[in-house]
Parts: C-alpha cells; structure tokens; sequence
C-alpha cells in the first residue's frame, strides 16, 4: 500500500518536472543567439556604475577593459564609468588616480568612514553612484568583472533605445580546476536559465547585477522602495520587482556581451556568498515564490522517492520514468550550457543534477532567515 502511494505520488512529481521543462525552460531557445549593437542614430549617453571596496588589484587589472568599450559618435565618447570608492583602506584610490590621468572619462566617488549612510552594506554605495550619475540610461559591474569584448556596453544598452527599461545578461564565470567552479559554473547558467524564461512569461523575478542595464528612473524607484532599506544586499531583485515586466524586461544572451568574473575558491567563501543571496528570495512575488518552491521540491521529490521505489516492485517502471525525465533535463541543460560557452561542464550535468538537491537542502536555512550579512 504504501508502495503503492510513493509510486503515484513519484509519478506526480516527475510530471511537474516535465512540465516546467517544455512548457517553460524550452523557452530559452527562442532568444537570439547573438545580438545587434546599438545604432548610432539611437546612441545616448550611458553611466556605468562600480562599486568598490578594497578592490585596487581588480581595478587595475579589468578598469582597463570597461574604460576601452567601441561606444563613441564622430569621434566623442558617450559614456562614463563611475567607481564608488566605499571606505577602501588599500590602495584604490591611487589605482583610479593613476587610470583618470589615462582615461578622463573615468570618475571616483569616495565613501569616507564618517559618511553617515541612510542603508547598510554595498546598497548605500550604489544608490551614491547612480544618483551622482550624467546620463539616464545605466550599466551596472562589479569591480572584479571583465567585459567579453569591447562592444559589451553597446549591445547591453541595445534594447534600452528600443524602449527596454531593465536588460539582464549572462555574468559568467572563469573556468578553472576543481569540482566547485564547475558546479558553481552550473548553478549559473541554471540560474540564468530560470530567470530568462520566467521573465518571458511576465513572472521577471532577478537580474545578475555583475551585468545589468536599466534607465535611472528604474534605480531610483527602487532606492525609494521601503525594500531598500530591508537588508544590506538584493539590489538587483529588487530592481526587478519593482519595475520589470514581460514587457519591459530585455534578455542579452549574447557571448560577446557578458562580464566575466573569478569564481569562489573555496567552499567556505562560496557557501558565505550564497547565504546572502538565497536570504533575499523571501522578497519574491508570491507567485514565484510558489513556481520556485515547486520546481525544487518536484527536483528533490522525484530522486528521493526513487530510492525508496528502487527496493519496492515498482522499480523498474520508476527507473524508466527517471531516465526520461533525467535525458529531457541534461539534454535540455546541455543545450543551456553550449549556448552559454559553458561547454566543458556539460559531462557533469547528471552528478550537478544531485547536486542541486543536495545545495537546496543544504540552503533552505538561509532563505527562510532575515538577512543579516554586510557587504565586506
């Protein structure tokens, strides 16, 4: 009898997975591949904003490459790069010192100890650079983020002169040796995966802020969301849930418009990271609370009750069950990952296919809890 139960109820959750599989995930494939670059007639001025805190070494080393993006008209630059300088004590400031007398269209903002901050953590430094910014239209990196090419800036700002208010796009990360930069390689271009098509159906919920596009009006009306001030991180949610919808929420896929950055080196670095961004999910939109949940607990549900149905007369129905829906899942991840230059994890699709049940599990604490991390 109870046999009997675990196998329906198994059979139940496998369906749900197939369904958020075709009738959403699929979805992913119909953007484009590849995407134009602004039209000069359509040009206008652009601010990108970093926020840094003792980051001299990854200012020096990317600063470079965000100072250089093909993005001018007869022969003017349009475009600016403000660095917010929030209270670094290592040797920032005589990094971007050196770079300003090279490049005067970079600007630094400095955060002094004594700056009294109406928000904790790297919101107050962000909400400082933006509402100091020229233009209207806003791009937003991190200090330890690499442009792919120099036309990354035009294509991320493509969709805003097409109307676009916010435009997500792929924040990857450097391939390197170990198990734990492939998964978290994984983890991103399954979280990319999820963001995208809920966005195509009119449930936006997130957008990377390693590489995010918006107009300054939708920053400034998150700054005055009473969100804001809920926690020291999920500015980029928070971007979203106050401004995207299916309509004004642009998707760049293209690989010659997304930022590149190292990836946690350790575990313990990797697990303190994702302990402030899972905490921000309970700001979620009710019904993607609920699609989320229900797509990681049909996950967890159809692995778990396999092992159980592996010792009941059932198994062999549950085992050609799970390969079906295993083979639509890693084909499906495997298309993701080539479409996203992120071909060498694709082998390890099946073992990462455990593995998020084991990270889901493993971070449930962290989004039921309040967010009390600061940016450091």
């Amino acid at each position: 009898m109870l046999s009997t139960i675990v196998f329906w109820a198994f059979v139940g959750w496998a369906v749900i997975q197939v369904l958020y599989a075709v009738f959403l995930f699929l979805r992913f494939f119909r953007l484009p591949a590849h995407n134009e670059t602004i039209e000069p007639a359509r040009m206008q001025g652009v601010s990108i904003v970093i926020c840094a805190k003792n980051e001299a070494d990854n200012l020096r080393k990317h600063l470079p490459g965000i100072l250089t993006q093909n993005y001018s008209h007869n022969n003017s630059l349009l475009y600016e790069v403000i660095v917010v300088n929030d209270c670094s004590d290592d040797t920032t400031h005589e990094v971007l010192a050196s770079l300003q007398m090279q490049y005067p269209h970079l600007r630094e903002i400095i955060i002094t100890p004594d700056t009294q901050r109406t928000v904790v953590g790297k919101k107050f430094a962000l909400s400082t650079g933006v509402t100091n910014t020229t233009h209207n239209w806003i791009l937003l990196t991190d200090a330890d983020c690499e442009p792919a090419s120099d036309s990354w800036l035009a294509k991320m700002v493509a969709p805003l002169a097409q109307g676009k208010e916010i435009v997500a796009g792929y924040a990857a990360h450097k391939p390197a040796p170990g198990l734990l930069n492939k998964f978290i390689r994984w983890e991103t271009t399954h979280t990319f995966l999820q963001l995208s098509t809920y966005a195509m159906i009119g449930k936006p919920y997130l957008a990377i802020g390693r590489n995010l596009a918006c107009t300054k009006a939708v920053c400034l009306r998150a700054y005055n969301s009473p969100l804001w001030t809920a926690g020291p991180t999920g500015d980029d949610d928070l971007l979203v849930k106050e401004s995207a919808t299916k309509e004004n929420m642009a998707l760049v896929t293209d690989p010659s418009a997304r930022t590149c950055s190292i990836a946690r080196e350790s575990f313990s670095t990797w697990r303190k990271q994702k302990q402030r961004h899972t905490s921000d999910g309970k700001h979620y939109h009710p019904a993607v609370q609920v699609l989320l949940s229900l797509y990681g607990i049909s996950q967890a549900a159809v692995w778990v009750y396999f092992v159980y149905l592996v010792f009941t007369p059932y198994w062999q129905v549950a085992a050609i069950i799970l390969l079906v829906r295993c083979l639509i899942y890693w084909l499906l991840w495997a298309g993701v990952a080539n479409r996203l230059k992120e071909k060498n994890i694709i082998y390890l699709l099946p073992l990462f296919d455990i593995g998020w049940m084991l990270y889901n599990f493993a971070f449930l604490p962290y989004i039921l809890q309040k967010n009390k991390q600061h940016w450091t």
